[in-house]
């Protein structure tokens, strides 16, 4: 792993340096975990700080009925990451075992297998978003303004679908592989591209709403191209090595394989779907609040998807550590990985939350034109309320991963779908409808993360998934 002075890496070594000098942590099991996890952490930072930079831009330029807008194609755009995200979790845990065991040539079908079933799965859904963007944003709003900014933006963001499928799949692939950095470097580097391109197309060349979507298209564009490049060739110009190399023209249909996929990527696609498709009705819920409180709460959502950053990384640390380990037949320590990865997410989860709730106004400000907006006061108070919600991500998250990688992806589906649909949403719709108003909200916030962390952590403690995770192992090798 390259010595980078980044002080995200320094900030996530330090707290696991810190936590095992008082026992918390084996330090050797620390440094690799951080070694994986702060690469991934600082792609979603950037992917995240570009989401949010989005709305900014937007906002600034053309008002917070924009953001209102944008904030109604999200959960459309977020499709693509429910989909590719699904097949994606079965990728890593697919390639963690094939790479652990050192199965190559079966991690090579397990990839190209992937990179299928995300463009069939994707590519509906551009159509769908090209042939009825109005129709759709207007299940969500009855603002015409709103609608019409909103239904620009989700036509031309959609012809970014497949792309952005196949880049959680080639992302996917590295972490599993043990090389969480060139995925960062790839996916953050994208990011970048993507908000100079889109300052270029909304303040250049005056294209709003449409010119975030179409910096979005073009970016995703750009890293699946260096994805594709690097996996086949073994190597990118400027980059270097990658750690495994993928025959671009070996089999993609292995019904074995697919399988496989199918049965660990469903409740994985199920529980990303949770997420996105919870919003729809939690947005048509805020419209009744009005817009303001749409704005304030797309705003908080924004910055609550950066503090959520650290479970990017020791989500799929964990899932490629626990993986690994399970691949090799070691039990005890795929179970020694998943506890103190969640120590170590939920120590960093804290450290995140704090330092945003210092400066949760300013933070806001970044967002609007005028700080005397209605919308301002509302979204600081969600902030301060998703900074404690937040540190129960960290449970829930860093208990996934072992889940994850065990390919025991009902469970985590189902506690998702229990907190959002059984606790977040009916608590924001009773605030709505009653004098509890947007306190509604705020335990809308915290049911979404603290029922989710219970029932993840109760699986992981008692142990099935490693039974589960016997049905997905590669053959033994010869030097097992």
């Amino acid at each position: 792993m390259p010595s980078v002075p980044n002080p995200v890496r320094l900030l996530i070594v330090g707290i696991g340096l810190a936590l095992s000098r008082v026992g918390l942590l084996d330090r050797e099991r620390a440094v690799r975990t951080a070694d994986l996890a702060w690469p991934r952490v600082v792609t979603g930072i950037a992917r995240m700080s570009k989401n949010a930079v989005d709305v900014a831009m937007v906002g600034i330029a053309s008002g917070t009925v924009a953001i209102t807008g944008v904030g109604f194609a999200g959960p459309f755009w977020g499709l693509a990451f429910a989909l590719g995200g699904g097949i994606a979790g079965g990728t890593i845990a697919l390639v963690s075992q094939r790479f652990g065991a050192d199965a190559i040539e079966s991690l090579g079908l397990a990839v190209r297998s992937s990179a299928l079933l995300t463009v069939v799965a994707t590519l509906p859904v551009t159509a769908l978003f090209w042939l009825f963007p109005t129709e759709l944003i207007s299940l969500l709003s009855s603002n015409a303004e709103a609608i019409d900014l909103g239904a620009k933006y989700l036509r031309i963001v959609g012809l970014g679908v497949p792309f952005a499928g196949l880049n959680l799949i080639g992302s996917r692939v590295l972490v599993g592989s043990d090389d969480a950095y060139t995925a960062m470097v790839l996916r953050a580097s994208g990011a970048i591209v993507n908000i100079v391109v889109n300052a270029a197309l909304i303040f250049g060349l005056g294209m709003g709403v449409e010119g975030a979507a179409l910096g979005t298209v073009l970016s995703n564009i750009v890293v699946t191209s260096a994805f594709v490049i690097g996996l086949s060739r073994g190597t990118l110009p400027g980059i270097g090595a990658f750690p495994v190399t993928i025959d671009p023209f070996g089999p993609f249909v292995d019904f074995a394989t697919l399988r496989d996929l199918v049965e660990i990527g469903l409740p994985v696609m199920g529980r990303n779907l949770v997420w996105t498709v919870a919003e729809f009705p939690m947005l048509a819920i805020l419209d009744s609040f009005g817009p303001d409180v749409v704005a304030a709460f797309v705003i908080a959502r924004r910055i609550w998807g950066i503090m959520n950053t650290p479970g990017w990384g020791f989500g799929l640390a964990s899932s490629s550590l626990v993986g690994q380990a399970l691949g090799k037949n070691d039990e005890t320590l795929a179970e020694a990985y998943g506890n103190e990865v969640i120590r170590f997410a939920v120590a960093t989860y804290l450290v995140s939350a704090v330092l945003v709730a210092l400066f949760a106004r300013p933070i806001v400000l970044g967002f609007v034109n005028d700080p005397s907006d209605p919308a301002v006061p509302i979204a600081v108070d969600l902030v301060y309320v998703a900074c404690f919600a937040v540190v129960l991500q960290g449970v829930s998250g860093g208990s996934a991963g072992p889940l994850d990688a065990s390919g025991d992806t009902r469970w985590t589906f189902g506690s998702q779908f229990v907190g959002m649909f059984l606790g977040s949403i009916p608590l924001a719709y009773i605030g709505s409808v009653t004098s509890l108003g947007l306190v509604g909200l705020y335990l809308a916030f915290v049911a979404e993360t603290s029922i989710p962390a219970a029932l993840n952590y109760y699986r992981f403690r008692t142990g099935p998934w490693k039974a589960v995770s016997r049905n997905y192992r590669p053959e033994a090798t010869a030097d097992d």
